[in-house]
């Protein structure tokens, strides 16, 4: 779908100070901290630190362009993506372990981030596109309200695991331009199995709701480039561990069948999955059809699908 949009949402809030109002608020709640569905009620503004492991200060392991991602998020010219370190999830395959995990990356107060995205409007970005954002919000509007008052236009994408706070969220609404989330589960025993989350498919459900409320169908503009609207992933893991046609019928049904879904065949064992019974080995061929087959019968036909090789 075609849009007109040219300036992101977020610029009417800064101007009226709204945006940093938001970011005071999203503070306070980490005195107590239930920005997330960890709800660890610890307080990250003296240092404490909950399921995330990050504390006042986020963590950034890198902000550069990045031309991988789906074809309106990269674009001509690259996504400027900001990877956060830590994760409010545990995921037992997850490719970026030494960042979600470990916590590589730096201390990155809110100037020092609102300068990544201001040099990533400049190196030509289409958009910034934030990477495991979800314990970070209070401050990624502080920093937003920061370069949006310097000059930043880009779009915002809100580029997450799906396991969301609706607190965090109410924050972020009329800030992101687009969601992209994750749709990992739709089985208690395998979000439990797989990533210490075993209520993902009763949080999942509301907060992708929520997100489409406030952002609607995908929209591009006239060169194709994504400018507001919710688009979603679906990574296919072995043994049917994703229940994906659960997933399916979740989107077609509650959603819509025009939300386009990233169909995602490059599972492969990584940390803690090397060697696990279940995630130690990569997806058959046959498994990969019987998710598209899934996907083809609930007619989501809008997004993509990542083919094995």
């Amino acid at each position: 779908m075609t849009s007109a949009v040219s300036f992101p949402a977020y610029l009417a809030l800064s101007e009226s100070g709204e945006l940093a109002r938001r970011a005071g608020l999203g503070y306070a709640a980490m005195r107590s901290c239930t920005l997330c569905p960890r709800d660890c009620r610890v307080n990250r503004l003296r240092g404490e630190k909950g399921f995330c492991g990050i504390g006042k200060i986020a963590g950034v392991a890198s902000a550069n362009i990045h031309t991988g991602e789906e074809p309106p998020i990269s674009g001509t010219r690259g996504s400027g993506t900001i990877f956060f370190t830590g994760c409010n999830m545990r995921c037992r395959f997850c490719q970026n372990w030494p960042i979600s995990q470990l916590r590589h990356g730096q201390p990155t107060p809110p100037q020092r981030l609102a300068s990544m995205m201001l040099n990533l409007q400049k190196r030509g970005a289409h958009n910034i596109n934030l990477v495991t954002p979800s314990h970070v919000v209070p401050q990624f509007l502080a920093g937003l309200a920061i370069a949006a008052r310097q000059g930043l236009m880009l779009p915002i994408v809100y580029n997450s695991n799906g396991y969301e706070g609706m607190e965090a969220l109410r924050l972020l609404d009329g800030v992101v331009d687009i969601y992209m989330p994750d749709i990992k589960y739709s089985d208690r025993d395998s979000a439990a199995r797989c990533s210490c989350a075993p209520d993902y498919w009763d949080v999942v459900r509301p907060a992708i709701k929520e997100m489409f409320r406030q952002v609607g169908n995908f929209e591009i503009d006239e060169e194709g480039i994504g400018r507001r609207g919710l688009l979603i992933r679906h990574l296919v893991l072995p043994g049917g561990l994703s229940g994906s046609e659960k997933i399916f019928e979740f989107i077609a049904t509650e959603l819509s069948t025009e939300v386009p879904v990233n169909l995602m065949s490059q599972y492969f064992p990584a940390d803690k999955a090397v060697g696990d019974p279940l995630l130690g080995r990569g997806i058959t061929h046959e498994e990969f059809a019987e998710a598209e087959k899934a996907l083809h019968r609930h007619g989501l036909t809008n997004g993509w699908i990542q083919y094995m090789n």
